[in-house]
């Protein structure tokens, strides 16, 4: 026979309630705080600063190669004189490979010297906006230029070279080839260029 004691513990204890542990409260996620939303924002200014900084910079290593190219087409075409037939101002086409490197010239060196002056600086000389839609359109009508005036002089050359090789075939093949790099870093800055674009703010 059980005592009475014991009926009351078993009672007890098969109508008490298990208690299991609670899980911590987990941090709300879709409401941060205040602290974690200012870092969220400083966090996304200094990348964003810092991809800005890179396509600066990288625009004007482009415009400097374009730059360093153009000129190069432009010495190699304009002293390519050897005398009778062998001198470029007797053909259209080298003529106009050396227009438009004079143009591809200026036009990518006054883009080099504003990009160092408002890296050096910070400044701009013109709203972003508007400064993005201007690299944007010239660099694609300088590259256009550009492959027209090399793409016009190639067959001459080929065929100039399919009877007679020398100095001044090879000196309009070397001018071509510049006017086709400096095409090649001028469309790379017009992509560039673009991107920029597309990512200012219109407000």
């Amino acid at each position: 026979m059980s005592k009475p004691n014991d009926t009351k513990e078993q009672i007890s204890h098969v109508g008490s309630p298990k208690l299991e542990p609670t899980a911590p409260a987990s941090a709300d996620v879709e409401n941060p705080t205040a602290e974690e939303a200012g870092a969220g924002v400083t966090t996304g200014i200094l990348r964003r600063w810092k991809r800005e900084g890179l396509l600066r910079k990288g625009s004007l290593a482009l415009r400097g190669l374009a730059f360093l190219f153009s000129v190069l087409a432009l010495i190699i075409m304009a002293s390519n004189k050897h005398g009778d037939w062998m001198n470029f101002d007797r053909y259209e086409e080298y003529r106009y490979v050396l227009a438009i490197s004079i143009l591809s010239t200026l036009y990518t060196g006054a883009q080099a010297l504003i990009k160092v002056q408002e890296l050096s600086t910070g400044k701009f000389l013109f709203p972003q906006w508007t400064s993005a839609l201007f690299d944007f359109c010239g660099d694609q009508i300088a590259a256009y230029l550009l492959i027209s005036a090399a793409s016009s002089a190639v067959p001459l050359t080929n065929k100039m070279r399919e009877s007679q090789d020398n100095i001044f075939t090879d000196s309009s093949a070397s001018a071509i080839s510049m006017a086709f790099l400096a095409f090649f870093t001028l469309a790379l800055s017009a992509l560039v260029s673009g991107y920029k674009l597309s990512t200012q703010s219109y407000i």
